[in-house]
């Protein structure tokens, strides 16, 4: 039979501890969560690899969706320097997994998911954490009805960070989201002061992409 609990400790000892994640709230949460619970039964096995693992295949116009390794989640989730007080947004929280991070660390999260094969798995594995509410919408639009927010996660790799939800940070307010593709791509760390909106590369990252986040083409004479 598989321990669960001793793959969590060596996630924790050999992936995050080593990689600079030293808050030692994340660290205690991700101790403490059953990863396992998050990712098809067939792949529970590889729950605590530090690699991405996928939940859904490719079908049709729909890209395939991961849970994105444990290393680079801890690290978005460190930037993001969240108090017991703050009000989150969790992009593309696929099965939940994220959001029952950050339900440890947060007042309350928002985890927007679009679809419709993991929206439900989330609100089934979520039903117990009274903190959480899943919601389906698409996911570069975010969620302003619940907005503004103090934190916003995006769970994925992206090409371009929307204004909708630079827009629905509260003054303060600060987002997290992987830039880019393959080896160029960097996890940044927005701030919005009033109205301005600034950002600064904090790690290099390659995480599968977040569906609907693609540059518009540029109309060339």
């Amino acid at each position: 039979m598989t321990d669960y609990a001793q793959q969590r400790q060596a996630m924790v000892d050999s992936q995050l501890r080593v990689n600079k994640v030293t808050d030692p709230r994340i660290l205690t949460a991700m101790l403490e969560l059953p990863r396992e619970k998050f990712v098809p039964a067939g792949r529970a096995a590889l729950a605590y690899l530090d690699e991405d693992i996928p939940l859904r295949a490719p079908a049709a116009s729909k890209p395939a969706r991961y849970l994105i390794e444990p290393m680079v989640l801890a690290r978005l989730v460190q930037a993001l320097s969240l108090s017991e007080s703050d009000h989150v947004l969790d992009v593309g929280s696929a099965s939940g997994y994220s959001a029952a991070l950050l339900s440890r660390l947060a007042k309350s999260v928002v985890a927007l998911e679009e679809d419709a094969e993991l929206a439900p798995i989330a609100t089934r594995l979520l039903s117990n954490v009274a903190n959480v509410k899943v919601v389906s919408g698409v996911l570069s639009a975010g969620w302003p009805k619940d907005g503004p927010y103090d934190a916003i996660l995006l769970q994925g790799s992206v090409e371009i960070v929307p204004e909708a939800l630079t827009d629905s940070l509260k003054d303060g307010g600060r987002l997290v989201a992987v830039v880019g593709s393959g080896r160029s791509a960097k996890a940044m760390l927005y701030l919005r002061s009033d109205k301005v909106i600034s950002s600064r590369p904090i790690f290099d990252a390659a995480i599968p992409p977040l569906p609907g986040f693609i540059r518009p083409p540029q109309f060339v004479f």
